[in-house]
């Protein structure tokens, strides 16, 4: 392995580490906004950061090419997976959600590979798909499994391949442009409907609730962390590391969650999570250092 592949995987870490807060920050979020609320206004947040970034760098506040490529980016990280993660939630609890959203590795490599730009070995395959048992196991283990909503359920499962096309297609844009311009412009390129639909949502619903300390924060980090600077490191990662390879560190992002339930709400973890993560960190080390499919 090379060391650009090497620091692929660690900056690939590296934003799964940052993405690792984004269901606890919007735990917090929620006691005071609503899920369609956190979904437009993070974006908002987001775009705000990156305005700042360009006009410091003297960047351009549009991309000047690739227009379409940035819109599918759009289209499936500032929408799709939220918005559709929004509705599902409140359709169903957070167990089923996270059982199906455990595909999202395992979606991500097919999409790249399906692609045309990466070439995997059987043993790759084996070690993903072992990763995506175990998780699915993992996370079954969690809560009842059984939304009995077949809504909810598809909900997810667009979300999830909303979120697998667009992390494929902006790791193919970091070989154009640096990863932070690429999500920089992505959601600049979203402000001509986040910013419209957080303010009617503002005023038709959320300015009557009682603002909470932990509401303002977990907004903030998911607009700064989440929705930004997570991406900046994933997006750079990913075209190092390879899409499909680097796709598979996204399995640890549970127990990175897990280990911030712990810090900030006192959680208790099982000894089976024990297992269950040495498990997981066998099954992405065998898919990282799996031999690339020879032409």
């Amino acid at each position: 392995m090379s060391k650009i592949q090497i620091r692929g995987i660690f900056l690939a870490f590296v934003g799964v580490a940052m993405f690792s807060l984004s269901l606890p920050m919007t735990h917090w979020a929620l006691e005071t906004y609503s899920p369609l609320f956190t979904a437009t206004a993070r974006a908002v947040i987001a775009a705000i950061l990156a305005i700042t970034f360009l006009l410091i760098a003297k960047e351009r506040l549009t991309p000047p090419s690739h227009r379409k490529e940035f819109f599918y980016t759009m289209a499936g990280a500032v929408f799709g997976w939220p918005i559709l993660i929004a509705l599902a939630l409140q359709r169903t609890q957070t167990a089923p959600t996270a059982v199906i959203a455990s595909i999202m590795p395992l979606v991500t490599a097919v999409i790249a590979v399906l692609r045309g730009h990466e070439k995997v070995s059987k043993q790759f395959w084996v070690a993903s798909i072992l990763g995506t048992a175990i998780l699915i196991i993992f996370t079954s283990s969690k809560g009842p499994v059984n939304s009995k909503d077949l809504i909810a359920d598809l909900l997810v499962i667009g979300a999830v391949f909303a979120s697998s096309f667009c992390y494929v297609q902006g790791a193919e844009l970091t070989y154009i442009y640096p990863g932070w311009k690429v999500i920089s412009w992505v959601v600049i390129a979203a402000l001509p409907i986040t910013i419209p639909s957080s303010i009617i949502l503002w005023f038709t619903n959320e300015r009557s609730h009682h603002l909470t300390t932990h509401a303002w924060v977990g907004m903030l980090v998911i607009g700064c962390s989440s929705m930004y600077l997570g991406f900046i490191p994933w997006y750079q990662g990913l075209k190092d590391a390879g899409t499909a390879r680097g796709s598979q560190i996204q399995q640890l992002q549970v127990f990175g969650t897990l280990g911030w339930s712990v810090l900030l709400f006192k959680e208790t973890i099982p000894s089976t999570t024990l297992i269950c993560t040495i498990g997981i960190v066998v099954a992405v080390t065998w898919a990282l250092f799996a031999r690339r499919k020879q032409s």
